[in-house]
């Protein structure tokens, strides 16, 4: 069997008997859980430090952001180059568009109904009138078509890097992996080079996610700080009802796909552990792309099925993002007494299945997309998003990490439909953990 030469960015040891000869406090989720619960503590008992400890959440956001478009790249080329088959890759690519489309969709629809069951905004009684701007604008135009179309294509090679935005990025590294692979055998060593440098960014994540305890303590500790259990409490339905959504989407959705492809969910959420209480503290899916794309390699997968199906779902698979976005639209109508027919909703939940492409390269769009959707559907106030302001943070903690599980697991069903996983080294990291595989994938 080849060894998987991918490094080990989880920082986390080197498996059970490992972990406790060096204390369970060397395990980077039991790191991570302690600091968000301290944040946690001084953001309640301190709140006047939120602004001072936010810094902390941010600066480790950047240190990942700084990396993530030249791993994409590297990953990207790297994968495609190595296959040598320009057909497969475009097989992969359509499987994992229909897969994102269907999945997404069926999240769309049981947020609806839910929230409709649920009706979690139906005795608030606000009054319209009494709506102020809620500091949240929507794009003056909704974004087309052909506009989709040309936010496909960078400015420039140097600008697609320089703004961060995954789609250009993908866009561009797609173009030069066709060149380089039309080179042929003139261009091995370049695809060599490439290789390498991909080992290196990958050390430097390594020493980036050291730190990622102290991001997610500031984070959550400006959060707490910042918002107070005064706002949880006040539109406390709301936060709880969207929680159980995201916890039910798990459930009868990712967990039959997983069992479909021969996976424990429970066992794949304990291996990706520690970058979803990441991005629960830190709201940020880019923070844990090099890590996830890391794990996904270590548990066998091919690098050119995760080089484009990982940087594809963050831009176009939006699970936990599109459960927002539904459930918000229809508890801002309930709140405002607005009564959205079935016809409408449809409407709605069509608007949203564009508009989640329209915004996938923007970093944190969410809550502007939530405008703009609710804007083009003419029945909302797009000024009633202020009424979610308070709890979008604490929305955000649930629906960023099924984002971040549901692209790790299409990334593996994409994987086991083109037989490109080592079903053996993907049971075994998943039954051991991520510190037993990494430790196999360092002898």
């Amino acid at each position: 069997m080849a060894t998987v030469t991918t490094p080990d960015v989880s920082g986390s040891g080197h498996g059970p008997a490992s972990r406790l000869s060096r204390g369970w406090y060397m395990d980077r989720s039991i790191q991570i859980l302690i600091a968000m619960l301290l944040g946690a503590l001084v953001g309640y008992l301190r709140p006047q430090s939120a602004d001072a400890l936010k810094p902390l959440g941010d600066l480790f956001i950047k240190l990942v952001r700084m990396l993530v478009a030249p791993i994409i790249f590297c990953t990207v080329v790297h994968g495609i180059a190595s296959v040598g088959e320009a057909k497969r890759v475009g097989r992969v690519a359509l499987k994992a568009l229909i897969y994102f489309e269907i999945v997404t969709t069926i999240g769309l629809v049981l947020a609806i109904i839910l929230v409709n069951v649920w009706a979690p905004g139906a005795a608030m009684h606000v009054d319209p009138l009494t709506l102020t701007d809620s500091g949240v604008k929507a794009p003056a135009k909704t974004i087309g078509f052909a506009q989709f179309l040309l936010t496909l294509v960078p400015g420039s090679a140097v600008g697609a890097f320089a703004d961060g935005e995954v789609i250009p990025v993908l866009f561009f590294s797609l173009m030069f992996a066709f060149g380089l692979l039309a080179l042929g055998p003139k261009g091995k060593p370049l695809v060599d080079g490439i290789h390498t440098v991909a080992q290196v960014l990958f050390k430097m994540i390594g020493f980036v996610m050291w730190i990622a305890p102290i991001g997610a303590f500031g984070a959550i500790a400006f959060t707490v700080g910042k918002f107070g259990l005064a706002t949880l409490l006040s539109l406390g339905k709301l936060v709880g009802e969207f929680y159980f959504c995201c916890a039910l989407f798990v459930a009868i959705v990712l967990a039959p796909i997983a069992w479909a492809a021969g996976i424990n969910i429970f066992r794949l959420i304990r291996y990706f552990a520690a970058e979803l209480m990441i991005v629960a503290g830190t709201s940020s899916g880019e923070s844990v792309f090099p890590s996830v794309l890391a794990k996904l390699r270590r548990l066998g997968v091919e690098e050119s099925v995760v080089g484009l199906v990982l940087p594809a779902g963050y831009s176009f698979n939006h699970d936990g993002t599109c459960l927002y976005w539904a459930t918000v639209s229809v508890f801002l109508a309930q709140a405002l007494g607005i009564h959205l027919s079935i016809g409408q909703q449809l409407a709605l939940l069509a608007t949203m299945l564009f508009t989640s492409k329209g915004g996938a390269g923007v970093a944190g769009s969410a809550i502007v997309i939530l405008t703009t959707t609710i804007s083009a559907s003419g029945v909302i106030p797009a000024a009633s998003v202020g009424l979610i302001l308070g709890v979008h943070v604490l929305l955000s903690s649930a629906f960023v990490p099924v984002n971040v599980l549901g692209n790790s697991l299409a990334t593996i069903v994409i994987g086991r439909m083109e037989r490109a996983v080592d079903v053996p080294v993907l049971q075994a990291g998943l039954r051991n953990g991520p510190d037993d595989e990494a430790q196999r994938a360092e002898i």
